[in-house]
């Protein structure tokens, strides 16, 4: 699905991808962790084509990103922070990303999910920070892609739209997607990811499954295995 190949990039000194080599399997949940500063954002930006990388490759399914865009249409990314135009409505906002899209989508479906209902008619600037965070799950999730990119979806949310959340994920995956998840939330990330990827200092530090990391560390939970993981010498 995803081919990184010698990925560095620099923003002035700092170096934030260095030599980065990646690879994601078609099918399947991969979560992206690391410490803050560790290259997670650059490297999920330079995947739906937002950072330019100084050297290496990227392929999607085979083809290579650089001066494409039409690769990112079987897309669905969920930014970290919704900034949404504040004098939208809920509707207006679902219909104009519709407009753009020109495809089918399954908005109803989440918008009872979610309990948005009561607020497709208020404008988003009014809306609490997890109402927002709701409207971009439905905003994400409601057209039928094969690659979804969730950073930080749990923010803000109750625990009701948490387990929603959890469901949805869980059914995409068994529609065979690729989902790529950043979460600082361990417990969430045991729940829902079959894969980890560990970024520390710009590299791939430690790729493979929870159990696996668990083992590397000598940790019986995925908390203390995080923790654990960047003092281990090796690297796996």
């Amino acid at each position: 699905m995803i081919q990184i190949e010698n990925l560095h990039k620099k923003f002035g000194k700092n170096q934030v991808l260095s030599a980065l080599d990646l690879t994601i399997e078609k099918g399947g949940i991969f979560a992206v962790l690391g410490p803050n500063g560790s290259g997670k954002t650059t490297l999920i930006k330079s995947i739906l084509g937002m950072v330019v990388p100084n050297k290496g490759n990227i392929l999607v399914d085979g083809q290579p990103v650089e001066h494409k865009w039409k690769y990112r249409q079987d897309i669905q990314y969920l930014p970290q922070i919704a900034n949404f135009p504040g004098n939208l409505r809920v509707k207006e906002l679902i219909r104009m990303i519709k407009d753009l899209r020109q495809r089918p989508s399954e908005e109803e479906y989440l918008i009872d999910l979610f309990g948005l209902q009561p607020f497709l008619d208020k404008k988003l600037a009014t809306l609490s920070g997890g109402t927002k965070q709701k409207v971009n799950i439905v905003l994400t999730f409601m057209y039928n892609s094969p690659l979804l990119i969730l950073d930080e979806p749990t923010t803000g949310l109750d625990p009701a739209s948490l387990i929603n959340l959890k469901k949805l994920i869980a059914k995409e995956k068994g529609r065979g997607k690729t989902i790529l998840i950043t979460s600082h939330i361990m417990q969430f990330v045991a729940e829902v990811a079959d894969s980890v990827i560990y970024l520390l200092e710009g590299t791939i530090y430690f790729k493979g499954s929870i159990a696996q990391l668990q083992e590397k560390t000598q940790q019986t939970n995925l908390e203390h295995a995080i923790a654990a993981i960047a003092t281990t010498p090796a690297h796996a």
